[in-house]
């Protein structure tokens, strides 16, 4: 992952501290450690957000910046990663999980009515509850360990690149060099 296009789109720490309504995590934000952006905070901050991200719980960001701070991984992206499941995609995302987790219970899969609405969510809960934890855990976790060993590849293959691209030019300056003096 090239750094500097991490950290064109990151938020700054000094202008998040400043905000008056980020007071209370202030502290967490001065944390200097968890705005690095290393080959190892990028993964773990990948791992952590998108594990948040899967699971059918409320304040998500929050358990996201938690995770942050014990696994001392990069706390922007960790947060921001939690917004794969926002309202437009939590339904199809939940679902899923939902669906795997019937595999994984070998239970059926409840078929929704043409209408869903919050009162037939709320009567079948009992029966999904099961099924949806289950699902989301799965899901959390592989992707969370998929995310990480995917970013450190990347990373990697990245700094690669760039090494040869830099020996390369150095021995096209080198051989440019001598020809000069063979002239």
């Amino acid at each position: 992952m090239p750094r500097r296009f991490l950290q064109r789109y990151m938020p700054r720490p000094d202008t998040l501290k400043r905000q008056r309504s980020l007071r209370l995590v202030a502290p967490l934000i001065a944390d200097a450690r968890l705005w690095l952006l290393t080959r190892r905070s990028v993964a773990n901050a990948f791992s952590v957000g998108l594990f948040c991200a899967m699971l059918p719980i409320p304040f998500q960001m929050l358990i996201a910046a938690l995770g942050a701070k014990v696994t001392r991984c990069n706390l922007a992206l960790s947060i921001g990663l939690v917004w794969i499941t926002n309202p437009l995609t939590m339904p199809l995302i939940f679902f899923g999980n939902y669906r795997i987790g019937s595999f994984f219970l070998d239970m059926p899969v409840r078929e929704a009515p043409d209408r869903i609405s919050t009162r037939w969510v709320a009567e079948q809960m009992h029966d999904i509850m099961p099924a949806l934890v289950l699902g989301s855990l799965i899901t959390a976790v592989c992707l969370a360990l998929l995310a990480n060993v995917c970013i450190r590849l990347i990373w990697r293959w990245h700094v690669s690149r760039n090494w040869r691209q830099r020996r390369k030019k150095r021995q096209r300056r080198r051989a440019q060099i001598e020809s000069e003096f063979d002239d």
